[in-house]
């Protein structure tokens, strides 16, 4: 099974595991299992980091990869296909990144694994973490 995994998700992941129920936590940790970070949430990332609303214990471009590479997530890029589903997705949701992960969950044809309640208005699978 592949996960899309929401920004909070994967910082959970890194700065509070305790977050998780056990049945998120044998998700995360199964074999079987691929996760996906997309491009837009390291940005996310990054933006909050360089406004002073997300602490690293480094620089973005050196840390975020080495957190990728300890969580082992794969990196899904942003496409332009991602991007202009946005156009069409309702307007449940506001945030614009997690908009993009509703349309990159949607077009990969992989389920969200999210504690945003939003998502599930969506025509997307979400796992609770």
């Amino acid at each position: 099974m592949t996960i899309l995994l929401d920004t909070q998700v994967w910082l959970w992941m890194l700065m509070d595991p305790d977050r998780f129920s056990a049945q998120g936590r044998e998700t995360l940790i199964a074999p079987d299992v691929e996760l996906l970070l997309s491009a837009a949430s390291t940005w996310e990332i990054a933006i909050k980091h360089g406004l002073g609303k997300l602490h690293l214990p480094g620089p973005a471009e050196i840390v975020i990869p080495e957190m990728m590479s300890a969580t082992r997530v794969v990196p899904l890029p942003v496409l332009h296909t991602h991007t202009l589903r946005v156009a069409n997705l309702p307007d449940h949701h506001r945030d614009p990144f997690d908009r993009l992960l509703v349309a990159q969950a949607q077009l990969e044809g992989v389920p969200m694994m999210t504690s945003d309640v939003k998502f599930s208005d969506y025509e997307v699978d979400v796992l609770a973490p």
